[in-house]
């Protein structure tokens, strides 16, 4: 690890992935929360998984992946979205379509892509060390976007994460606020595409925040303290992969999978204790 941090004050490709790490942490441990809290993890591994199809297409037309990404993610979480609201019998089934769809077109897509550039395993399991620079500002917009739609609506969005039909009595919005927060769910899918990849997007979307949900109960600190277990894991797998040249993505959602399972054990036996010392 100590070959990392030397490595890391002398290329600038290793300090954009530190960066990027820090960015992604941002949206995934604020809109994670959301994401546990209200139970909706299999929605957004649906709508993550439907963006390869968006990114294969980009790569076969000609545009940017990330924009094909930003469209197929947008795009899934309003379906699943208006499912969800009107159409419950049927959500499971939709999503595991959709999901079967997204990676299967994409990766027709990409076969079909003439030449050898396109990077399949890249996109599946991500690589941030190859992100660049410009990626970083569209990442720090994104975030900047999250973090003023959470702070201006926070009020609807607790409502809406934690008593819908209330909500709905009181006027809230609540179609659109949900909507809204799948679609940021989508944004932060993205975000997170490049540093993880899309099969282990939702392990980093999650892991975090659930270990947070063990040991605060106010949403904001939730949030923070996910953030900061973000870039602490994904700083970790970045420095524990560089020596053996391991795969930085699997590497991250390894450590945070280890510390969820640690700090459930730990949780676990701290409640037993109390519950064991309050009937003493």
């Amino acid at each position: 690890m100590l070959e990392f941090y030397q490595a890391l004050s002398q290329h600038t490709f290793l300090q954009t992935a530190a960066l990027a790490a820090v960015l992604a942490s941002i949206g995934c441990g604020v809109i994670g929360t959301y994401v546990v809290v209200k139970r909706i993890a299999f929605i957004a591994g649906g709508i993550a998984h439907t963006v390869l199809g968006g990114m294969g297409a980009a790569v076969y037309y000609g545009f940017d992946p990330l924009q094909g990404a930003v469209a197929a993610a947008i795009v899934a979480a309003l379906i699943i979205g208006w499912v969800h609201l009107h159409w419950q019998a049927r959500e499971d089934t939709l999503i595991s379509a959709l999901w079967a769809i997204g990676m299967s077109v994409g990766m027709l897509y990409l076969a079909s892509t003439p030449g050898d550039q396109v990077d399949l395993m890249g996109y599946l399991f991500g690589n941030i060390l190859l992100v660049p620079t410009h990626s970083l500002y569209l990442m720090g917009a994104a975030d900047a976007l999250l973090l003023a739609l959470v702070w201006w609506y926070r009020y609807a969005f607790l409502a809406v994460v934690f008593d819908t039909e209330t909500a709905r009595l009181r006027g809230v919005p609540v179609t659109f606020f949900y909507l809204l927060l799948l679609v940021m769910i989508a944004l932060t899918v993205v975000l997170l595409i490049q540093v993880v990849g899309l099969i282990l997007v939702l392990a980093l979307l999650t892991l975090p925040a659930a270990i947070a949900g063990q040991y605060v109960r106010s949403l904001g600190r939730m949030m923070l303290l996910a953030t900061l277990l973000g870039i602490l894991v994904s700083h970790f797998g970045l420095a524990v992969s560089y020596t053996p040249d391991l795969p930085p993505g699997p590497s991250i959602v390894l450590i945070a999978a280890a510390l969820y399972l640690l700090s459930s054990l730990l949780s676990g036996y701290w409640l037993k204790r109390k519950v064991r010392c309050g009937k003493d």
